[in-house]
């Protein structure tokens, strides 16, 4: 499994220091802030921001956009890349591109494909910030000195002194190439900072006890860590580091989920958009394939003769922030491509992609495509929305303002306790219920045939406050209802069952 090499690698590579939680900005990341968001473009209105918005978790911020292709267009407003902005938060945790021979794989780098290797700056983060600003179908900078005049003509170009110990210069060749990797570091301390990168989401207050899911997420929460049933976390690794890290909710490798095609994707209409020397941006129109990993390895002597095995395969995204947004009803869209405008979709394909008669497109690499974690998981749909709830909790700037304060310590308000149905009902043969406590107690979790006959027990004694999943099983059982009940010593629930056989 990808996973145990992930854990190495996260081991190694995941530093963080007592600032993790803080605002306060150093003069680099300071710098950083200012360069991400100015408009350092030719013509000049075009920001890093435009495609990485805070406030969608540093992805496409334009509703229009993200409906359909998904893929944004550059400071030359008619032409157009070929993939959805991934996002810039927490991407300075990537490991630097390379091939793991034991779990033979590559891993780490920027960009859907890998291709910001971070083996020039040290980080895939910085290496990454330095390509749009000279591609001509995103910001279209003449030159990298024009990128650093730009900077040194803008109003914060004293930062730049602060931050590096001397003005900004690039009255040589060697002054340009330095500073302008400098850009790149800049925004990757930025990028790095407690302002983009915070860890504050409902699930990371979760893990350090400061909060309670609902039923549903940590049923979703339970689902998704499962190897055998949502398979989640083989790849979006949602379990804390060695030495109690945040999770990242990703391995850093690559996968060919068999994506089918974003028949908007503005990329196909490309060959009719000219660059200044005239040439297509992309010549084969609606015949373009996007290889992926195995696209860029073709480009690379060392790595050439793994690319075949490797076409069709994009970064695995982390999963924080994949919900947040400024409404509920501001649309996003998912995959390197955008085809899917909601994590239900995601979910269900997931789940169904290979089931007959759901009709999916088929995947626009075939080769390669990830038959093993994904595509018949089996998975009801009350299961696929609580996998979809669990992912909600993992936006950052989850509101902690309704929990009371005892001394420093934050501490959930106190609810009464529940009982519910998590899995199907009617059901066969199994389903899934929760039970929350609201502090620790004795308890007795029975099922009563409706004529009131006790018929099982499923959980009996000193039980810690907080959420508990039970798996029933009804293969023993004969059709008809039954009644669960929860007593907890003060209260007494009851819930009711229909196993249809």
């Amino acid at each position: 499994m990808k996973k145990t090499a992930t854990i190495l690698i996260l081991g190694i590579i995941v530093l963080f220091s007592s600032r993790i939680f803080s605002q306060d900005l150093t003069p680099k990341e300071q710098l950083g802030k200012k360069i991400f968001f100015d408009k350092i473009s030719s013509p000049d209105w075009m920001a890093c921001a435009n495609c990485h918005a805070p406030e969608v978790g540093f992805v496409g911020p334009i509703p229009g956009i993200n409906r359909h292709g998904a893929v944004y267009f550059g400071a030359t407003p008619q032409r157009a890349g070929n993939r959805k902005p991934p996002s810039a938060a927490y991407s300075t945790y990537s490991p630097i591109f390379h091939y793991d021979p034991v779990e033979e794989l590559f891993v780490g780098g920027n960009f859907w494909d890998g291709r910001a290797t971070g083996e020039h700056l040290g980080n895939p983060a910085a290496d990454q910030a330095l390509g749009p600003f000279l591609n001509p179908v995103e910001q279209n900078n003449a030159s990298k000195q024009d990128v650093l005049e730009q900077i040194a003509n803008s109003k914060y170009a004293d930062l730049w002194e602060l931050a590096w110990g001397e003005p900004i210069a690039y009255g040589t060749p060697a002054e340009i190439e330095a500073n302008y990797d400098r850009v790149g570091l800049s925004i990757a301390e930025y990028e790095a900072s407690a302002e983009v990168s915070p860890f504050t989401s409902k699930y990371d207050y979760y893990l350090r006890g400061e909060t309670q899911l609902t039923p549903q997420e940590m049923f979703g929460m339970q689902l998704f860590n499962s190897e055998e049933a949502g398979k989640c976390a083989l790849c979006h690794i949602s379990e804390e580091g060695p030495n109690g890290e945040p999770p990242l909710l990703t391995d850093f490798t690559f996968d060919n989920l068999g994506t089918p095609k974003n028949p908007d994707n503005p990329f196909y209409d490309m060959d009719e958009v000219f660059l200044n020397d005239g040439s297509p941006i992309n010549p084969l129109g609606d015949a373009w394939i996007d290889k992926g990993l195995g696209g860029f390895l073709e480009t690379r002597p060392e790595w050439a003769s793994y690319a075949e095995e490797n076409m069709g395969k994009q970064k695995v995204p982390t999963l924080r922030n994949v919900d947040k947004r400024p409404g509920n009803e501001f649309p996003k869209a998912y995959l390197h491509n955008g085809v899917f405008k909601s994590l239900k979709e995601v979910v269900h394909f997931y789940n169904t992609r290979d089931v007959a008669g759901q009709n999916w497109p088929p995947p626009e690499v075939p080769e390669n495509v990830n038959t093993e974690e994904l595509g018949n998981l089996g998975l009801s749909d009350n299961e696929e929305d609580a996998i979809v709830a669990f992912l909600k909790t993992l936006s950052d700037g989850y509101d902690i303002h309704h929990m009371k304060k005892d001394g420093n310590a934050a501490v959930p308000d106190k609810r009464t306790a529940e009982l519910r149905i998590e899995g199907p009902n009617p059901f066969n043969p199994t389903t899934v219920l929760s039970y929350f406590l609201p502090e620790d107690a004795d308890i007795q979790l029975q099922v009563f045939s409706i004529t009131g006959e006790k018929v099982a027990t499923l959980q009996k004694g000193y039980m810690s406050a907080g959420t508990h999943i039970v798996n029933f099983d009804g293969r023993n059982f004969s059709s008809g209802i039954y009644l669960v009940s929860l007593l907890t010593g003060k209260q007494l629930m009851t819930v009711k069952l229909i196993l249809l056989k």
